[in-house]
């Protein structure tokens, strides 16, 4: 009997969504450009984001890295990043739009295990990503007050899913209306 091929761990854990945080301001250019476009794609089509989550800083270190290629995802609606765009006031009001996991069936999606931008920080194949993330501290009932599990948990919730260029209307499960 022929061995069954290991199931796609998102598919396994039940991954439902991954998301991506932004100023309910922006929500009329997102809906306008039939969805969230990267920095590059926003530079590309000459459109100025009004309410960018990073700072200048970040953009530059995107645009050096190559990073400015991707709408950037997380795995939580919870992301160290749109703490700080709130403390800065970039963000007024933010919402974790939804993101249907069909997002990953995009051709080249890519993952990192911290914030992209981050000097030193590598980027992975999603074939790669499968075998890096920690599904079970992101999708598995654990004990998040254990100290070793917080870390865990903080750590990955760093990390970002990277989709070239452009996330479609049919991905965003939640956008609001605006």
């Amino acid at each position: 009997m022929p061995e069954m091929p290991p199931l796609d761990p998102f598919q396994q854990h039940r991954a439902t969504a991954f998301y991506h945080f932004t100023d309910t301001r922006n929500i009329p250019l997102i809906r306008s450009n039939g969805g969230l476009l990267s920095m590059a794609e926003l530079r590309k089509r000459n459109i100025t984001c009004p309410y960018p989550g990073g700072n200048e800083w970040s953009q530059d270190a995107d645009g050096m890295k190559g990073m400015d290629q991707y709408v950037h995802l997380c795995f939580r609606p919870n992301h160290p990043m749109e703490y700080l765009a709130r403390g800065e006031g970039r963000i007024a009001q933010s919402v974790f739009l939804e993101i249907h996991p069909d997002v990953l069936a995009i051709d080249g999606v890519m993952f990192s295990p911290g914030v992209s931008n981050k000097s030193g920080m590598p980027i992975h194949s999603l074939a790669e990503a499968k075998k890096l993330i920690d599904f079970e501290v992101l999708y598995t009932r654990t004990n998040w007050q254990d100290p070793a599990i917080q870390a865990r948990l903080q750590s990955a919730e760093k990390a970002e899913l990277l989709v070239p260029a452009h996330v479609a209307l049919k991905y965003i499960r939640n956008l609001p209306n605006g």
